[in-house]
């Protein structure tokens, strides 16, 4: 067993360093989160699809097939992918360097021996011109240091986005990680519909990226970066976007609204080098909400938790422990 190493707890995580791997493991993560999607039934906004954070990596929900019952996860701490039946089958896969093909063929062919006989889309979603996974022989690289980087990160931002959910007490997403765009997301609603979702997502349906926006939203997230916008960064946008929302004053002072992208952009290499990262992040997660909720007029008294409500609920908390 590998341990993971005591260092910061926001680790450097320069894309160009891990470029090749990120893309690599993007497709990956695809590739089994498609067999969540087509192993579950719908639910709403494509909750159903995002991958879950654990202990030592990413994992699918408890997924039915028939009557059995099964679950794959990517360890990051020994680093294999893990099979596992209800029944107590398993089986694992070494996570190393090796094209999107062979991954595609393994992780298929280990399904089948299970008796889990799945059949997924091979083309990758949200991504300009992909190959088809069983086609793609690019996509190699697995850098094992870089991989548990990426994975610390998203556990600590986990931590950080759950502390900001547990203020919102009106229709709130869980905090997942959705493989179609790699990005760990928390989403608030305001009750209302919004307009339908113009769509033009790559390689995705017009109508699931309308279903996912069929509400107001104020959503926040963490993203690793990509060809385009090579800087992983954290993020917060709010659907519809509300008049004046870009020039709203948000906090830190390293926030920035992108005209490109249309949202509020934190850098991750900015944060983790402050003297309070979780602070800072916290901030950045608040002040944007605040700014989308006051802009869109939202009926913020009956959505949050006053911060005595939270303070007795924390005392509460204690005394039970």
């Amino acid at each position: 067993m590998a341990p993971v190493q005591t260092v910061s707890p926001w680790p450097a995580l320069p894309y160009e360093d891990w470029a090749d791997t990120s893309s690599t493991l993007h497709l990956w993560l695809q590739i089994v989160g498609k067999v969540q999607l087509m192993q579950c039934p719908w639910i709403n906004h494509s909750w159903h699809v995002a991958l879950q954070l654990t202990a030592r990596g990413l994992a699918t929900r408890l997924l039915p097939h028939g009557q059995k019952l099964f679950q794959i996860e990517f360890d990051f701490i020994d680093h294999q992918l893990l099979f596992r039946l209800i029944d107590g089958a398993t089986a694992r896969l070494p996570l190393q360097p090796q094209t999107t093909a062979a991954f595609y063929r393994k992780v298929m062919g280990t399904l089948n021996s299970l008796g889990l006989n799945v059949k997924i889309h091979r083309t990758p979603c949200e991504l300009i011109g992909p190959l088809p996974f069983d086609q793609d022989d690019v996509h190699r690289s697995y850098d094992p240091e870089f991989v548990q980087r990426y994975w610390r990160i998203l556990a600590q931002t986990h931590r950080v986005f759950e502390s900001f959910r547990a203020r919102f007490i009106g229709k709130c997403s869980p905090v997942h990680f959705f493989w179609g765009s790699a990005d760990l997301a928390v989403t608030r609603f305001s009750g209302r519909a919004a307009p339908p979702h113009p769509g033009g997502v790559p390689n995705l349906p017009d109508w699931v990226a309308k279903e996912a926006y069929s509400h107001e939203v104020s959503s926040a997230g963490f993203w690793a970066g990509g060809d385009q916008f090579p800087h992983a960064t954290f993020y917060s946008y709010s659907y519809p976007e509300p008049p004046g929302y870009s020039s709203a004053t948000v906090s830190p002072n390293d926030a920035y609204y992108s005209d490109v992208l249309r949202e509020f952009l934190l850098p991750y290499e900015d944060m983790r080098k402050l003297d309070n990262p979780d602070a800072a992040l916290l901030d950045f997660l608040q002040s944007t909400y605040d700014a989308a909720a006051r802009l869109s007029s939202w009926d913020r008294a009956s959505l949050e938790r006053d911060d005595d409500f939270t303070s007795r609920l924390a005392q509460r908390s204690k005394a039970i422990s």
